[in-house]
């Protein structure tokens, strides 16, 4: 069933997060040309995350209980209707409402989505699938910035706003008429709340350390790295595209490789060492001079998320067949929406009154407490 289900599933998330990648080395820019302090500009980018953290559980639970095409179609339509709104947006208000109405709308794709897969893993195969899942959206999202960068660059910012809403309406059809329902296993929550039991598990609560320190330094870096690349070494959108790029795809290719490993090797171990290779990367990040010095960053902290994220997405799914899937991916996903809404928000005011380089050694330090909240937890 995996295997017939998966290509359409893998497809029509590429397709959107290609949308989403399209804009990654723009955004920053765009708000920048709109006035944005450095505070405005985590703003900007937070808001997104914020409607994301509230409605990704919401979209969870009542997908546990009704199935999950008619929460995923509707998240994919609204996701290509609101991407025009940039367009429209004349100023830093208006585009942190069109932010905060296009986090909503992600709230309904990439949770559900993965709930489609841990619903279908064998198990002891967990790893694997997410895996595959990891590489799809990961591939999309990489490929993105490459696209973007250039469309701005010859065509105009208007054009890369409008491919975002293009791919993900093909998103939308792809997945109407082509995706089956799940037919998602019973768990032991049955109708109750899962999120009272999942209090108690250490493993959901060393996921949910993880998670969100490695999405503050996430946000962090793609909040931020265009505009330290632009102003300190004086790199153009198409080459900030590019690190942006490298970094994603690099960490898509492996992912794949990483998650089969993952259903043989500790698990938690492969968390800890991805993490630690993350954290080297955004130190770093201060130190380099110019674009090739960048680039190799980028790429380190592309093998960190590889190693740890199918690792930790595999622990994910174990939970989720006791607490309900989309609840626990979406917990486990809201998790990352608050990193990224209180990394950029944080790391802006230490940009206002710290300089442009503090921003990396903070991301970098949040991840330490995180990795070490989760070895703790789930000793």
């Amino acid at each position: 069933m995996i295997k017939k289900i998966f290509p359409v599933l893998a497809l029509s998330i590429f397709s959107s997060v290609l949308g989403v990648g399209i804009i990654a080395p723009l955004l920053p820019l765009y708000a920048d040309s709109l006035g944005a302090t450095g505070v405005w500009l985590g703003v900007i980018f937070a808001s997104f995350s914020i409607t994301r953290a509230i409605s990704m559980p919401i979209f969870g639970w009542l997908s546990d209980r009704g199935g999950r095409k008619v929460f995923l179609c509707s998240g994919l339509f609204f996701y290509a209707i609101i991407s025009l709104g940039y367009i429209w947006a004349g100023n830093i208000l208006e585009l942190t409402l069109i932010r905060l109405l296009h986090g909503a709308a992600a709230g309904m794709i990439v949770p559900i989505a993965q709930a489609y897969i841990g619903d279908l893993s064998p198990e002891g195969e967990e790893g694997k699938w997410m895996g595959y899942f990891n590489a799809a959206f990961f591939t999309g999202l990489g490929c993105g910035p490459l696209i973007g960068g250039g469309l701005t660059e010859h065509f105009g910012m208007s054009i890369a706003f409008s491919s975002m809403g293009g791919l993900n309406l093909l998103a939308f059809l792809i997945a109407a008429l082509f995706l089956h329902e799940s037919g998602q296993r019973k768990t032991a929550a049955g109708h109750r709340s899962p999120f009272a039991g999942m209090r108690t598990s250490g493993i959901i609560k060393g996921l949910v350390s993880y998670r969100l320190a490695f999405a503050m330094g996430r946000g962090t870096f793609i909040t931020f790295l265009p505009i330290f690349a632009a102003i300190y070494i004086g790199l153009k959108p198409a080459l900030i595209g590019v690190l942006l790029a490298v970094n994603i795809l690099l960490m898509a290719l492996l992912q794949v490789f990483s998650g089969n490993i993952a259903d043989r090797l500790n698990r938690r171990a492969m968390v800890v060492l991805g993490s630690f290779l993350n954290i080297a990367f955004l130190t770093l990040i201060p130190l380099t001079h110019s674009f090739w010095q960048l680039l190799g960053l980028c790429a380190l902290g592309g093998v960190g998320g590889a190693i740890s994220l199918p690792a930790a997405s595999a622990l994910t799914v174990d939970e989720g067949r006791k607490f309900g899937m989309a609840s626990t991916i979406a917990i486990f996903n809201m998790a990352m929406s608050i990193g990224m809404a209180l990394g950029p928000i944080a790391s802006g005011a230490i940009a206002d009154f710290s300089g442009l380089e503090s921003v990396f050694y903070f991301g970098a330090g949040l991840s330490l407490i995180g990795t070490i909240s989760f070895a703790w937890l789930t000793r």
